[in-house]
């Protein structure tokens, strides 16, 4: 064989390995996969542990229903036991970190076990796709200590963020022990709200880019220092007085912090709200 021919035969069975790795296979309860990357040897998660991931979720018909690339942000879940034969769970646990793979999850099975109808774009006895990787493992003391680096992080970052904002603004805020800067644009006469009082406020909360995602149209009722809202809200609210005025800026440590909310507030974000305090109806003593 001359060397030429040799090396055309070598390139030839290095594709056919690269293709057969992607073939599609099956596991014993059904579940279709294709492995795109694997490390031997490399951590494998346990259960109750969790796993950090970039997902790409499609259906049938190759339409992407979700993202975590263009989210910017990854997805943090904790692997439990298959819910159901051929679930998602199962392929999770069987990848390493740094693996990536794409798993192929009946969508009758899997909306049956959430107990919700088909969506209008994912057909009966079609499948969805999960396309993963893999970018951490970690257990719950790896978890939470990595949390509160990164909490103690976004804190100093959130600090700058505001008191570069209130500096270019000219603003003049008072500032709490958590981080919380707020405005009295109105003095009110009445009472403070305490603990388990129900309030009514009228709000608009906006971005610091001046993006408004949320409004009230008419006063909203909630029990205050009681964890219905977002800690900011809370400790904001329970400083104003009956019929006051008060604009907060507020961390995302005492915000929405690293999740954000519904696509309308990005993950880590300052936010402002302008309230104004309606009513207090007392809570029981």
């Amino acid at each position: 064989m001359n060397l030429k021919k040799g090396v055309l035969v070598v390139l030839s069975l290095l594709a056919l390995a690269a293709c057969d790795s992607q073939r599609t296979s099956v596991t014993e309860t059904g579940l279709k996969y294709r492995i795109f990357d694997a490390h031997d040897g490399a951590r494998k998660p346990k259960m109750g542990e969790v796993v950090t991931i970039n997902l790409v979720l499609k259906n049938g018909k190759d339409s992407v229903i979700r993202d975590t690339y263009k989210e910017g942000k990854p997805l943090q879940v904790m692997l439990q036991a298959p819910p159901f034969k051929g679930s998602f769970e199962e392929g999770l646990a069987m990848l390493a970190k740094q693996d990536s793979a794409a798993f192929y999850v009946s969508a009758d099975s899997l909306f049956s076990k959430m107990g919700q109808p088909l969506p209008p774009d994912v057909q009966k006895g079609s499948d969805i796709t999960f396309i993963v990787k893999v970018l951490d493992i970690q257990n719950e003391q790896e978890f939470k200590k990595a949390q509160e680096a990164g909490r103690a992080g976004q804190g100093k970052v959130d600090a700058k963020i505001i008191d570069d904002y209130v500096a270019k603004n000219g603003l003049k805020t008072i500032e709490t022990p958590s981080g919380l800067n707020y405005i009295v644009v109105k003095e009110g006469t009445g009472e403070k709200p305490a603990a388990g009082d129900v309030v009514s406020v009228q709000y608009a909360g906006k971005l610091l880019n001046g993006k408004e995602f949320d409004k009230s149209t008419t006063p909203v009722d909630f029990p205050i220092g009681v964890g219905q809202v977002i800690p900011g809200w809370d400790e904001g609210v329970m400083s104003m007085r009956k019929g006051g005025k008060s604009t907060f800026i507020i961390p995302s440590s005492i915000g929405y912090g690293e999740q954000g909310s519904q696509g309308a507030i990005p993950p880590n974000a300052v936010l402002i709200f302008d309230v104004e305090l309606v009513n207090i109806k007392k809570g029981k003593q």
